[in-house]
């Protein structure tokens, strides 16, 4: 199997719980996307063990790597770690069909035990959902006017917001003050929640407002 994950110490510490299983072997180990396309194609694995969010952008990263397995590698398995609840990232997963996908929280994954049981049943071509996330899912489901917009933080309404009113990614972060790249990674969560991410730049940043626009009273 391949692992994928940009932050050093859970590199790290996935790699001891994967290697503390004796029928498990990790054959290469990547901190970006492009690594583990490298990875996938050089060892070609039997399950990818990708995080929801790595280099280059730092959005949907494990999100696209499953696609493009899902693509081109249909018989590889992906284990998706994720800190994050939004049914935005795991939908987008399971878009294609649930088979031979996983979608984890870090912060629940008990031990070596649990991600083994994971990685064997993906790679047998089963799925495994975090309960959480089902939770979040069904709920998600019952609220019949449950809108894009609502999956977005604080920070991302306000960035949308601010966008809305014409500025510039110049603009936006001198009248939030923060940095042009904090605006810019906020802006590519905005259009990956909005599934906008295959978008040209200015097509998401139009469609972006749009979406924003027409939420909005009298919209």
């Amino acid at each position: 199997m391949v692992l994928a994950e940009d932050n050093t110490l859970l590199r790290e510490g996935i790699s001891r719980l994967i290697e503390a299983g004796d029928e498990l072997e990790l054959v290469g180990v990547a901190s970006d996307l492009p690594g583990l396309l490298a990875m996938v194609e050089e060892h070609e694995p039997d399950v990818v063990v990708t995080d929801i969010r790595m280099p280059p952008t730092g959005t949907d990263e494990g999100i696209k790597a499953a696609a493009w397995l899902r693509e081109h590698r249909p018989e590889i398995g992906v284990v998706v770690l994720s800190q994050y609840t939004a049914p935005a990232y795991a939908l987008a997963l399971l878009e294609e069909g649930s088979a031979g996908r996983a979608y984890l929280l870090k912060e629940r994954v008990a031990g070596a035990n649990e991600l083994t049981r994971t990685i064997r049943t993906v790679a047998e071509g089963g799925s495994v959902i975090d309960p959480l996330i089902v939770d979040v899912l069904v709920q998600a489901r019952a609220k019949r006017h449950k809108t894009d917009l609502e999956w977005l933080t604080q920070r991302e309404s306000e960035i949308l917001g601010e966008m809305a009113e014409g500025k510039s990614n110049a603009a936006i972060a001198k009248s939030l003050n923060v940095s042009e790249r904090a605006v810019e990674k906020h802006s590519n969560a905005i259009f990956s929640k909005l599934g906008l991410s295959e978008e040209k730049d200015m097509n998401r940043r139009v469609k972006a407002v749009l979406v924003y626009l027409s939420s909005q009273p009298g919209g």
